[in-house]
């Protein structure tokens, strides 16, 4: 029997869970800013050392973009509102605008770091519908090559991911940064 070594497991494996901390993993601090009439939608804000280790990539006015922690793919984002809500009907006609320009750019931002074959977008609505995390409304945004289904996820149920999550991180935020402008 072979070894598959991911040391970088232990992490998580010794990490506390979300239901043993305090909050939502996806809740992060809204920019220091008001918002006007005549912003556009996802001026560039600068992100934080926290911002970073949580791995968003873009901070927008009412929504940003994170690489998801367990990703399904390499490159997989999340784009996700600042105000903690779950129901989808609950979204603001500005947020409803800014995450479909935030998963624009995502796209943008794929096609240029990953060359991908295609993309998944989606949303699960509850935890019936698959969602990991049910209360706190996300967007999900997946590079997609054919053949991505290697044999390793059929054989051993494992995903390849070929980056570390801190230089996908580096990567795309600049990416973001360059496209928004």
């Amino acid at each position: 029997m072979e070894n598959l070594w991911a040391p970088w497991r232990m992490e998580y494996i010794l990490k506390k869970k979300p239901s043993e901390s305090s909050g939502c993993v996806f809740c992060v601090q809204t920019p220091d800013f008001v918002l006007d009439k005549g912003v556009r939608i996802s001026a560039f804000v600068p992100l934080t050392q926290e911002d970073v280790e949580r791995l968003v990539v873009c901070r927008g006015q009412e929504v940003f973009v994170m690489l998801n922690r367990y990703p399904y793919a390499a490159g997989h984002l999340m784009v996700i509102p600042y105000r903690h809500i779950m129901d989808f009907t609950e979204l603001t006609v500005s947020e409803n605008a800014e995450i479909m320009h935030l998963m624009q750019v995502s796209c943008k931002v794929l096609g240029r770091e990953c060359k991908p074959d295609g993309i998944n977008m989606g949303i699960n609505l509850g935890s019936a519908a698959g969602a990991g995390i049910a209360d706190h409304l996300h967007f999900h945004v997946v590079p997609r090559w054919a053949g991505d289904s290697q044999f390793i996820a059929v054989v051993s149920d494992v995903r390849l991911i070929p980056e570390h999550l801190e230089d996908t991180q580096k990567r795309f935020a600049l990416a973001f940064r360059e496209i928004i402008g």
